[in-house]
């Protein structure tokens, strides 16, 4: 099948603007499939920044790309306009440092990343240190910023780090994410080490009905509502905006900092939207838990269940 022209050229477009671009299943911080969340380890443990494509937005992309490149899956990655390879392909050459030199990562251009460890944190490591058994402290933040504290051998290429008078390895990747994390531990039933990452990005934050309902009354929110007409005949929020055409320029009107909400029927599809609207650059999202089913349940009973 020929490619459509305006795709052809906007892929093109996607491959000559980006050094390197990553067409994939999902997002950097949310990848929808293992080989893309391999890929982005990957890219992750070698460059700060990359372009990334989600694929599954678009149907003429996902199929075009494989037509542009003469190559059958996803994801793909293109560096500098020319295609490299998919998942096995990166794997391989990753492995034997090809990819590193073509993208020119070199492990000893990475500056070493500030870590705050507080006096508490330090007390709690030394205790553990004990029942280490010779293993080392390391500190791992993955893509979607989880973060793990573990003792363990110390690993070829790992970075190690000195703060508060504790010795924290870290790999390249967990490095680049790593400037400004602070560690501290807190005592009690629910203590334990307590990790905050300036650099992670904003998350979907889930708001129940009551409080949904409070801070549309202190005017501190605006609803959107993600359901389509029909839905929308059967029962809705009077605040809700519809995500029609005047809907989304209202939205994309608004200051990225201002608090935005999504609903739906039961806060599926609205999560979607509302992460959607995360990788737009706005900060204060949120989703309303349970969707308009909830809302007529704890807040307005009036409101239809269907």
């Amino acid at each position: 099948m020929a490619l459509n022209e305006a795709v052809r050229q906007k892929l093109s477009a996607l491959v000559e603007q980006n050094r390197v671009v990553l067409f994939m299943k999902g997002t950097r911080r949310a990848p929808q499939c293992g080989f893309s969340a391999q890929v982005v380890q990957i890219l992750d443990d070698l460059l700060p920044e990359y372009e990334t494509v989600d694929v599954l937005r678009s149907p003429d992309i996902r199929e075009g790309i494989k037509e542009f490149s003469e190559w059958p899956t996803i994801p793909q990655l293109f560096v500098e306009g020319r295609f490299i390879g998919g998942c096995d392909i990166v794997r391989d050459m990753y492995a034997s440092q090809e990819l590193q030199k073509l993208l020119g990562a070199d492990g000893s251009q990475l500056a070493l990343p500030n870590v705050i460890v507080s006096d508490s944190a330090k007390k709690a490591f030394a205790a553990a240190l004990g029942d280490a058994d010779g293993e080392v402290l390391h500190l791992t933040i993955d893509s979607s910023f989880v973060n793990d504290l573990y003792f363990a051998p110390r690993a070829e290429g790992e970075l190690e780090v000195r703060a508060n008078g504790v010795s924290l390895l870290l790999d390249r990747g967990s490095a680049r994410r790593a400037d400004g994390v602070s560690i501290d531990f807190v005592e009690g039933e629910n203590g334990g080490f307590k990790i905050t990452n300036p650099n992670e990005p904003p998350k979907v934050k889930q708001v129940s009905a009551p409080e949904l309902k409070a801070m549309l009354e202190r005017n501190e929110i605006v609803l959107f509502d993600v359901r389509p007409e029909g839905e929308r005949a059967l029962a809705k929020i009077e605040q809700a905006h519809s995500l029609d055409e005047e809907g989304q320029k209202l939205l994309f009107s608004l200051d990225r900092r201002a608090a935005v909400a999504f609903h739906c029927h039961h806060g599926v599809r609205s999560q979607e939207a509302a992460s959607q609207l995360i990788e737009e650059g706005f900060r204060n999202v949120y989703n309303l838990r349970g969707g308009i089913a909830a809302w007529s349940e704890l807040v307005d009973s009036s409101v239809p269940r269907y």
